[in-house]
């Protein structure tokens, strides 16, 4: 039985979907931190937004690199515990990050209500946030689906 390997480890586009999660985890750090007021610290979903996008973006970066030189290699490190723990990651950092992303979202809405001016910036760390956890959703469904063949051989 042959896999097909759509987006998994070591395809050009799971590298195209890692670029995409760092560029948007770093967006949601650079709209979040790089605020005209230091207020975002007074509310915890935003630290956690902050927290979170700072632990998405060096293991997409850390993984982006690891499957480019994958590719120019042509030699993948296919072993199950290392898809694994590649899943695994992605799975909980993903939820995380949805996660983050909803409370930004909601605290963003009660501030906009409470008329808050400033918020631009929030509602922007949100919709990144949620794109990242999207990619990295795929990420994840897209390498759990080659995670059964390594198991089986």
């Amino acid at each position: 039985m042959e896999v097909v390997r759509t987006a998994s480890v070591g395809t050009i586009p799971s590298v195209v979907l890692r670029l995409g999660q760092v560029l948007f985890s770093s967006a949601s750090l650079l709209f979040m931190c790089f605020n005209d007021d230091d207020d975002f610290y007074a509310y915890t979903a935003f630290c956690y937004l902050v927290t979170v996008m700072g632990l998405v973006t060096p293991w997409s970066v850390t993984l982006a690199l690891l499957e480019a030189y994958s590719i120019i290699v042509q030699k993948l490190p296919l072993q199950a515990t290392v898809l694994s723990v590649i899943v695994s990651g992605d799975l909980v950092l993903s939820f995380l990050s949805l996660g983050g992303a909803c409370s930004t979202a909601s605290v963003t809405l009660i501030l906009i209500g409470a008329g808050e001016k400033h918020c631009d910036r929030y509602k922007l760390s949100a919709t990144m946030a949620f794109l990242s956890s999207f990619l990295s959703f795929a990420s994840t469904f897209f390498n759990f689906r080659l995670l059964p063949s390594l198991f089986s051989s």
